[in-house]
């Protein structure tokens, strides 16, 4: 059988908070060039993320991907952590 590719989002970010049961908070930082000043500046956004294990902790980088609603601000899941916090 043929893997069949999929165009859901995955995104890298770090966690800032796990303090919800099966939930993290991830802040993804993305460089976006400035029209006029041509200069780039960063841009952060949070991303609710379910994690079904409880495996991550604050400072873990952590890659998500989109998913199907799970509740009213979470649309995310957690695909894999790639770094643990030390």
């Amino acid at each position: 059988m043929e893997e069949q590719k999929s165009n859901r989002r995955v995104l890298t970010g770090v966690v800032v908070s796990d303090k919800a049961d099966k939930t993290i908070v991830v802040m993804v930082e993305t460089l976006v060039k400035h029209p006029l000043y041509k200069k780039y500046i960063r841009r952060r956004n949070k991303f609710m993320a379910h994690d079904p294990q409880n495996d991550c902790g604050i400072g873990d980088t952590v890659s998500i991907i989109e998913h199907r609603p799970l509740s009213a601000r979470k649309r995310w899941h957690l695909e894999k952590i790639m770094e643990k916090a030390v």
